[in-house]
């Protein structure tokens, strides 16, 4: 990370601390502000998955590629990968369909120093033009896509990635055992009370996010990386009922 001494104020969530209208969550200019906070308050392993997209991203990148982060929101993964490119003559490309968020992200490229290029673009992923791919990060992306769309998506980018290539994947996921379910929410709202929600702000929280962000079993995400191009797919990372997967297309 940068040495600048320019610095971005973090701000704490507070977004649900109090009574409101019950209404969809959306990544507006609010939410934009608190992300940070929020996403490391909320998503157990965040602070850990972050920093390993660096080392995956190192491991897989190739020269003279495409690199692309969908939904890169703030730009966490889209510096981890930028850290990781051990090329210079790889593109790496942020997308985000808000305007926010990208605004926020560009603040956030400008203070790092590391040298390679990013280019950032307002727009929606599933139309976003992707090729000659090494690695595509999608960081806790996919359960916002409408599930009818995730196939289509995940074709693109298998079809836009190299032999060699990977998809990056993290993703809230549910469990296909009703216990298992009960007990890992639980698990994950205990997390949520640890970095200091109320019971209020969490339950507020789910139901504003609960008709936008639609989990899948484990199962039914690696069937359809499998379907849609990729060869391996090996989790490499859970915590709770978050998981990190590596989608890999064979040599």
């Amino acid at each position: 990370m940068s040495n600048s001494d320019r610095t971005i104020e973090p701000l704490t969530d507070r977004l649900f601390a109090t009574e409101r209208q019950p209404e969809d969550f959306r990544f507006d200019a609010a939410v934009a502000r608190v992300f940070p906070d929020m996403i490391r308050r909320s998503v157990p392993g965040y602070t850990t998955i972050i920093p390993m997209i660096e080392v995956l991203t190192e491991q897989y990148a190739q020269p003279g590629s495409n690199c692309y982060d969908l939904g890169c929101s703030l730009g966490a993964s889209t510096l981890a990968m930028r850290h990781g490119i051990p090329f210079s003559d790889c593109t790496l490309v942020g997308i985000d369909n808000s305007t926010a968020m990208i605004e926020r992200c560009e603040h956030y490229i400008a203070l790092d120093d590391n040298p390679l290029p990013v280019t950032l673009r307002c727009e929606n992923i599933q139309q976003t033009e992707l090729s000659d791919a090494s690695v595509t990060t999608l960081n806790f992306t996919l359960q916002f896509v409408p599930p009818e769309e995730r196939s289509d998506l995940l074709r693109r980018i298998a079809e836009a990635t190299r032999p060699g290539g990977v998809l990056i994947l993290s993703e809230k996921i549910r469990f296909e055992s009703e216990d298992e379910q009960d007990t890992q929410t639980r698990l994950h709202h205990e997390f949520k009370r640890a970095n200091g929600y109320s019971d209020l702000e969490i339950s507020q929280k789910r139901s504003a996010i609960e008709q936008v962000l639609i989990p899948e079993t484990l199962g039914a995400h690696k069937r359809r990386l499998k379907d849609s191009g990729f060869d391996r797919v090996l989790v490499w990372y859970q915590c709770f009922n978050f998981v990190s997967m590596l989608a890999i297309k064979a040599d």
